[in-house]
């Protein structure tokens, strides 16, 4: 069976379009996901915790874009978005249940 040409490039791209999709959208999963979670749980005033959790967010994201693309690869880089905001998400769930929020 002889390779199909082109078929390396097309991978190739498919795997930047996924990181890309990973970085853009789950990386503001992650953002948000830290915000709501931080807003309730840090010790301090609602609005101080409000403004700290945005604060942070903005930086999650980026570190959160960095890793999209240093990964090894692709599933690498979606387990390090998907995992954090799957935790993160479950914290913010709790302290809604306990009343924090």
């Amino acid at each position: 069976m002889k390779p199909i040409p082109g078929a390396g490039l097309t991978r190739y791209r498919w795997a930047v379009a996924s990181r890309s999709v990973a970085a853009i959208f789950g990386g503001y999963a992650l953002a948000s996901a830290t915000a709501a979670c931080l807003a309730i749980w840090l010790p301090m005033a609602r609005v101080e915790a409000v403004v700290m959790a945005s604060m942070l967010a903005f930086v999650i994201y980026a570190v959160g874009v960095m890793w999209v693309f240093a990964a090894r690869n692709t599933w690498r880089a979606w387990f390090g978005i998907v995992i954090p905001t799957t935790v993160l998400a479950g914290l913010y769930g709790m302290g809604k249940l306990a009343g924090l929020a």
